[in-house]
């Protein structure tokens, strides 16, 4: 079975969030349907990586955007409360992306070590640095995390739909993930 429910019309977005500022996302983004003007308030918050290679098409003032490393949000928990406790918002599209620097992060421990020593880092303090926080911010393959992610956020705000979506770098669509 197929990982991933791309969207290529209306049917492909599963009715639970047909309705829904995530079924709207997707329209948006995937379908290109004509952006509204401005959206008078957030109508969702949208998690996703810090990665510069992906940019949605949605109407401005339509969500709250936080980016993190691997879309990672354990450690944003203040801030997701925040959009949803002051901000209103009842929908989360947690989205991580292919091939994402998150993803292996233990691989990159060289060029994270050297890139610091180039700036003035010592070199045991970028080595420090990295062994200490990198296990924080390491997310395995994304899929899967995204996925987990989803639950554990849905268990901390059981009122709250979060939909785990897949941004591909590739071809600039977001697919859903099936869980």
């Amino acid at each position: 079975m197929n990982s991933f429910i791309d969207i290529r019309s209306e049917a492909d977005i599963p009715e639970r969030w047909r309705a829904s500022p995530i079924g709207a996302l997707l329209r948006y983004h995937d379908l290109r349907v004509p952006l509204p003007g401005r959206a008078e308030r957030p109508e969702l918050l949208i998690g996703m990586c810090m990665d510069s290679r992906k940019h949605l098409r949605i109407p401005d003032n339509f969500a709250f955007i936080l980016r993190t490393g691997g879309a990672n949000l354990r450690l944003s928990e203040f801030r997701v409360s925040y959009a949803i406790a002051v901000g209103g918002v009842r929908a989360i599209a947690l989205m991580g992306h292919t091939n994402c620097g998150m993803s292996g992060l233990s691989a990159r421990r060289g060029p994270f070590v050297e890139g610091l020593v180039d700036v003035g880092w010592m070199r045991a303090a970028a080595e420090e640095h990295f062994d200490r926080l990198a296990p924080q911010h390491e997310i395995g393959p994304e899929g899967d995390f995204v996925r987990d992610e989803a639950r554990r956020l849905r268990a901390l705000y059981p009122k709250v739909d979060v939909a785990p979506l897949l941004y591909r770098i590739e071809d600039d669509t977001v697919a859903l993930l099936r869980e």
